[in-house]
């Protein structure tokens, strides 16, 4: 599409009740990445309330008309999706925005191909909008979704904004008027209750929070407090969510934002719905002896072949899946499927040809009087689909007017991969939408949930980690990824003795398998920290996935070694992960960048003292900006004398410090204690709990006093 186009979503395809919107965007340095938002408004052009702004704070409309799915990586960037249920958007909502924008000074043109993408809810693409005019502004919205009578249409709209996301959200009647009033109030009113509670007087309380009006306070605010707050700060409060450290550390770079007609901030909700998560240590035991095992769910000592563990996992999910609403739309929102009332069933008998099939388990979600179904196939252990029984699936399910069938698998599904190939009959006017899911996804997700986001209830929890139990036991065949695949030892070898050639398509199969390794240690880490990790693929725009693998399976012929580059929020550098083939050694490293102020040897002595805990092994390495390297050297041996980080000369430039730690590869394909794809992935955690979690967060670096004047001007 072009800018300023529009087009009818029915005229694209006949199964628009829900659509998914893609954002997404290329960083040339890997390291560019922005926000998307969307508005609900009304007639007027204006949100109803504050609750029709969806961001990263605010990710699922209540009705489930909105959901913020997250990123993907792809190729050569990462990519934002949002799950539309159309016909869940309320009557009077003539509009909804579809927006992005970038903080800490950051502006679209930094980055490329700058896009939106429109799929129907079988996942087949229906358009595209490249925003090519985006420059310097710091937000920009992509695309609205607007009524025309009964139908929905879609318009390219491209319009950029150099206010970001405070000025977007202002034009449309956001409320992020100045709120510090009212966090006065609330605070006041909780020390009072405090104080009423322990029986202290309650007129103490003006003064713990800066005195009353008539102490100098300037319309009931305390005169310690300020008036006016930063615009970042009170747009988080406009929502019911947390705040975003990103934003914690603009506070006071900018003036507040206000809307031409101001509203009651006591209407206003100012923190989270309050969420249940599980303590990071369990609770003492009773238990007499450690031979004692607690009564589990889902219990795994009667599984003994692989039928009666696929039987047993998808029972078991489908199960919690109907009981913890929030666990669901986490894993079928990407899924086009509508937020309503779920219930899922296993076994069950379909008829096919002369014999009835039993697919492993059927979801099925009722909206409105409406039905989506959706059949799913399970594999455990490293059981492969097979194409012809999932072919099979697709069949009923289009015969019986049913929206997707869903295969899970410990294997991971790589973009422009599939992992079975299924003939789709173009003929049939009903279209079956086929998805993937992991089981490391699913664990992901039961992970995120219960130890970092929150769940409703105490309940819900205690289900999701009944359930994440189940799928971390060994006997369940629910362990993710967990085979570098046949050609792994024949390419090890065929390196050792230099006999791989350019070409060889199994040198492309394991750096395939290489790629889904390093997804499941992005998720793996993710869980654990809460926080996105997703793999880095530095590509040049357009570059077809296939062509990438291609050429990283003939530089794996050259040079026998295997890379990849983590991103994970809050830390100082990309984490990258090296498998040399040759020698046999992992390296995991990150790139620590110099600071803008001070000497060269308080940043070598401060590197040291934030390393005082990290292993003695670790190697340091001065980047500057010379061609030849700069001093390097074992944590053990700078500890005592940190200015030998130094370069001899005095003159060169530093430009940062490379932290390094090598460790032994497993030798085996598999998952085993001694294989391959364990030992990367206790290198990557290894190297983030010692070495990542001392050093400092990223500092958003703050524009020289002219170009802040100017901007303002």
């Amino acid at each position: 599409m072009v800018k300023g186009a529009n087009v009818a979503l029915a005229d694209l395809s006949e199964d628009v009740g829900s659509v998914i919107v893609s954002l997404g965007w290329a960083s040339p340095t890997g390291e560019g990445d922005a926000d998307v938002s969307v508005l609900l408004l009304d007639a007027n052009g204006k949100v109803r309330s504050d609750s029709d702004f969806y961001f990263y704070n605010h990710p699922v409309a209540d009705d489930g008309s909105v959901q913020l799915l997250g990123k993907t990586p792809t190729a050569d960037g990462s990519e934002d999706r949002i799950s539309f249920d159309l016909t869940a958007v309320p009557g009077e909502v003539e509009r909804i925005v579809v927006a992005a924008s970038r903080y800490e000074g950051a502006s679209f043109g930094e980055l490329e191909d700058v896009r939106i993408t429109l799929a129907d809810a079988a996942g087949e693409g229906l358009l595209r909008f490249a925003v090519d005019d985006a420059d310097s502004v710091t937000a920009v919205i992509f695309g609205e979704l607007y009524r025309r009578g009964e139908e929905w249409k879609f318009r390219a709209v491209g319009q950029g904004y150099a206010t970001g996301l405070a000025g977007l959200a202002t034009d449309f009647g956001v409320d992020i008027e100045d709120d510090a009033a009212t966090e006065a109030q609330a605070a006041a009113e909780a020390a009072a209750d405090a104080e009423a509670e322990a029986g202290e007087e309650p007129g103490a309380v003006l003064d713990a929070v800066g005195g009353s009006a008539g102490a100098g306070g300037q319309g009931g605010v305390p005169a310690s407090l300020p008036v006016a707050e930063p615009a970042g700060q009170a747009l988080m409060d406009a929502v019911p969510a947390p705040r975003r450290p990103e934003d914690q550390a603009d506070k006071g770079q900018t003036d507040a934002v206000r809307t031409d007609k101001a509203r009651k901030p006591a209407s206003r909700p100012r923190t989270a719905k309050k969420k249940v998560t599980l303590p990071a240590t369990a609770k003492r035991t009773l238990a007499e002896n450690d031979s004692w095992r607690a009564a589990r769910l889902f219990p795994v000592s009667a599984l003994k072949s692989d039928r009666d563990r696929e039987m047993r996992a998808t029972s078991v999910l489908l199960s919690v899946m109907a009981q913890v609403p929030e666990f669901s739309r986490r894993l079928t929102a990407a899924f086009g499927a509508p937020a309503g009332r779920m219930e899922t069933f296993t076994e069950v008998s379909l008829p096919h040809g002369d014999s009835p099939r039993r697919p492993d388990g059927v979801i099925r979600v009722e909206r409105a009087g409406k039905l989506w179904t959706a059949l799913v196939e399970t594999k455990t252990n490293g059981n492969a689909l097979k194409a012809e029984q999932v072919q099979a699936y697709m069949d009923i399910a289009a015969r019986r007017g049913y929206e997707a069938v869903i295969t899970l698998t410990n294997d991971v599904a790589l973009e422009g991969s599939p992992l079975v190939d299924v003939k789709i009959d173009r003929r049939r006017k009903h279209k079956v939408a086929l998805w993937h899911l992991s089981w490391a996804e699913v664990a992901h997700q039961a992970q995120m949930l219960i130890r970092h986001e929150g769940v409703g209830n105490a309940a819900h929890a205690w289900l999701l980690q009944e359930l994440l139990h189940y799928l971390q036991h060994e006997n369940s065949g629910c362990h993710g990824f967990q085979n570098m695949g046949p050609s792994w030892v024949p390419v090890r070898n065929g390196i050792d003795d230099e006999t791989l050639c350019q070409g060889d398509g199994r040198a492309l199969e394991v750096v395939e398998n290489w790629e889904r390794l390093i997804r499941q240690v992005c998720l793996r880490l993710g869980g654990e920290l809460g926080q996105k990790v997703l793999p880095v693929q530095r590509a040049k725009r357009g570059t077809d996935p296939k062509e990438r693998r291609d050429r990283l399976a003939d530089q794996l012929c050259l040079d026998g070694r295997l890379q990849a580059e983590l991103r994970i929020d809050g830390t100082p550098g990309v984490l990258t992960v090296g498998a040399d083939l040759r020698t046999g050694k992992l390296r995991t490293a990150v790139d620590v960048p110099a600071p803008e102020q001070g000497y060269p040897l308080s940043w070598a002595k401060r590197l040291v003292r934030r390393l005082a805990d990290a292993p003695a092994d670790l190697h340091v390495e001065t980047l500057v900006d010379s061609t030849g390297p700069g001093p390097r050297g074992t944590l053990e041996r700078l500890r005592p004398e940190p200015a030998d980080l130094l370069p001899r000369d005095g003159a060169t430039r530093i430009t940062g410090f490379r932290l390094s730690l090598f460790k032994g590869m497993g030798s085996g394909r598999g998952n085993a204690e001694t294989g391959f794809i364990r030992s990367v992935d206790d290198a990557v955690h290894r190297f983030y709990t010692t070495v990542v979690v001392h050093l400092d967060a990223p500092v958003a670096r703050r524009k020289p006093a002219k170009e802040r004047v100017a901007a303002a001007e």
